[in-house]
């Protein structure tokens, strides 16, 4: 495997997997929320967000973490393996407030968010990950289907599928 696409819902654990995907294959890591978000939380045009990650897909190595199910088209035809971070929602529930209720949002940045990007919490990210499963999942598994029906899909239901993928790759 030389180009993992990580997938899934907020607090599923796609950035964790893909830093520790990047670190045991040596392979680059690319969070897509740093190349998507701008200072201020300020999106960017549609079509230079599609061109910078067709430039980032066209790289010959790397692991990949966001949804953006609108440059699936881009991302799916090149990758070798899919991995759908695809927990229950109250695990991820728990994760995405878990952040906040530590502090880690304030005091510990996470590494996949740009910089003038603090963490953000609020009802529109729980609603997210609440509408995950019926809303985002079937659309990441309809463009499998429609780009790339023989990417090997790993389909991680929680922390123990995660252990045993990555004790396969030690």
């Amino acid at each position: 495997m030389r180009r993992i696409l990580v997938v899934g819902s907020s607090g599923a654990g796609k950035s964790t997997l893909a830093g520790e995907l990047a670190r045991r294959l040596d392979l680059p890591l690319i969070h897509l929320d740093r190349h998507y978000w701008r200072p201020g939380w300020t999106a960017p045009a549609p079509a230079d967000f599609r061109a910078e990650v067709a430039s980032l897909a066209a790289r010959p190595a790397w692991v990949m973490d966001g949804n953006y199910a609108g440059t699936l088209d881009l991302r799916l035809p090149r990758a070798d393996a899919l991995m759908l971070c695809d927990p229950s929602r109250i695990l991820c529930l728990t994760r995405v407030l878990r952040r906040r209720w530590t502090g880690r949002a304030v005091s510990d940045p996470r590494a996949d968010l740009p910089d003038g990007c603090p963490e953000r919490i609020d009802l529109d990210l729980l609603r997210h990950v609440w509408r995950y499963p019926r809303d985002s999942r079937p659309r990441v598994l309809a463009a499998v289907a429609a780009y790339a029906p023989t990417i090997p899909v790993h389909r991680l239901r929680g922390p123990r599928d995660v252990a045993r993928l990555l004790d396969r790759l030690a």
